[in-house]
């Protein structure tokens, strides 16, 4: 699965998101990513509900294809700062 698939995945799957996705590690291995995603649905919420809100958006592509993604979750205002 390449970085562009799974950036729309968590853009669809998490309201007004922008997500930028890299691979981290090894180019070759591509199991593993790192994303940062900006959403106003952030507001308020704990770290944890963050992670999870993108975890409900990849679905059953953490369990298939995605061995491991590292997570930034920022809203808007705390991603300007």
């Amino acid at each position: 699965m390449d970085t562009d698939a799974v950036a729309e995945l968590i853009e669809s799957g998490v309201p007004d998101a922008r997500a930028e996705v890299t691979t981290p590690r090894d180019p070759d291995d591509d199991d593993h990513y790192a994303a940062v995603v900006v959403s106003p649905a952030f507001e308020g919420e704990s770290l944890v509900d963050r992670h999870q809100r993108v975890h409900d958006a990849l679905g059953e592509h953490m369990t298939r294809d995605i061995h491991a993604i590292e997570l930034e979750t920022y809203t808007p205002e705390e991603y300007e700062d």
